[in-house]
């Protein structure tokens, strides 16, 4: 008499309490190093110790579990209100000093450098860091200053700020990697300065 398997059973998948957070950990790693395209739910979910089922049951598509990945732990709408504080030919500075601050921070830096990679290989990720760049951070900063030509202004300081990022956290130039951000303040500080006001 042959055994036969017990039968499958539906519902949601098995997965300990953690689960969810492992596979959120483990998406932004395989992103991280392998951009969207080449990341797949199979390999988030080896990473995770977890079934590929438990990924499909909590997030639904890669694309909705990228989504959930990309959650940067920063609140321009919060901040940008300090931005502005103080006076206005520094706002340029402040601009910089908060990006890098933030992204000196490991827990940004991770998932920033994750949304880079991808935004740099996929047509997905572009807009996700396009717009996180203008319309959350220095679009926040032009429109609360008033100022003439705003969408474009934004858009020379975010392709200042997101050169920056690719230079110092993902290409690695030596030279960025090693200044500090006082240093890095000071240089590009005026170049942002130029963009939103003069």
């Amino acid at each position: 008499m042959t055994e036969q398997a017990a039968p499958r059973r539906r519902g949601r998948p098995r997965g300990g309490t953690d689960s969810r957070e492992r596979i959120i950990a483990a998406a932004v790693d395989e992103f991280g190093e392998h951009g969207y395209e080449a990341a797949t739910i199979r390999a988030i979910a080896a990473r995770a110790g977890v079934d590929p089922a438990l990924v499909h049951h909590y997030f639904g598509t890669k694309a909705d579990l990228f989504a959930e990945a990309i959650g940067i732990p920063l609140r321009p709408d919060v901040d940008v209100p300090g931005i502005l504080t103080g006076p206005r030919e520094e706002v340029g500075a402040r601009v910089v000093r908060y990006v890098l601050e933030a992204f000196e921070r490991p827990e940004v830096r991770r998932r920033g450098v994750m949304l880079i990679r991808t935004a740099i290989s996929s047509r997905l990720g572009t807009p996700l860091l396009v717009g996180f760049l203008s319309r959350e951070l220095i679009g926040r900063v032009a429109r609360a200053l008033d100022v003439e030509d705003a969408p474009l202004r934004a858009s020379l300081v975010a392709s200042q700020i997101a050169g920056l990022l690719v230079g110092r956290y993902i290409v690695k130039l030596p030279a960025l990697v090693a200044a500090d951000v006082d240093d890095l303040v000071a240089r590009i500080g005026p170049t942002v300065q130029r963009y939103l006001f003069e």
